[in-house]
């Protein structure tokens, strides 16, 4: 069995690579808009994909305050294009505000608001590197369907907040979000199209790659 995790571990591995002040900013924004953003953690581990993958078009479910879009930028080849989806204009001018900052160029961003199962089958079969997801917990099964067909062959998507502090763990949990949580943890193990892995930082990172 794997032991618990020593007092401080966890910390450890949030803090092995330090926010600088532009990603402080952007959490701290969306800290005040009330969208949680990726643990520090979660977002080294966006910027390995992206970088490993040499990921020149992405999508992101949730844009949030922007922080998650800044590690995928920072991973991605520098002519991509970082497609981020929300229903709150308040969360996307935010992320606009992280992104200059940053000194993105304008063209390497697509903003859309809308609901995410509104935009996503109106974006092109596999024309996708990497799919992030961050949003509406009860809707992850759907946009587990949308973002397989939207991933190339050897392309990525992740998951956040799939161990949804621990509750997914609880059998008689059944709250409307740990049960689609649950939901899609299984869709993906048993996708014959998708090599996935349960990562264990932050709130838990579900990734998978398309054969």
């Amino acid at each position: 069995m794997t032991p618990e995790w020593p007092a401080g571990l966890r910390g450890y591995v949030e803090d092995y690579l330090a926010e600088d002040e532009t990603l402080s900013a952007a959490r701290a924004r969306g800290l005040e808009l009330g969208c949680v953003p990726i643990g520090s953690a979660g977002g080294a581990a966006l910027r390995f994909l992206a970088t490993a993958l040499r990921a020149k078009a992405v999508v992101e479910v949730g844009t949030g305050a922007g922080l998650s879009g800044l590690y995928l930028l920072r991973g991605m080849a520098t002519e991509g294009v970082l497609t981020s989806i929300d229903v709150e204009p308040e969360h996307q001018a935010a992320a606009k505000q992280a992104f200059a900052a940053e000194g993105v160029a304008p063209g390497r961003t697509r903003l859309i608001m809308g609901r995410a199962l509104d935009v996503l089958p109106r974006l092109t079969d596999s024309g996708y590197d990497l799919i992030f997801v961050d949003a509406a917990k009860t809707e992850y099964p759907s946009y587990y369907e949308e973002g397989v067909r939207l991933l190339r062959p050897g392309g990525v998507i992740a998951f956040d907040n799939v161990l949804w502090h621990g509750r997914v763990a609880d059998p008689a949990d059944k709250d409307q979000d740990t049960v689609a949580l649950r939901e899609v943890t299984r869709l993906v193990k048993e996708d014959d199209r998708l090599v996935p892995v349960l990562l264990p930082v932050g709130d838990g990172l579900l990734v998978a790659a398309k054969n």
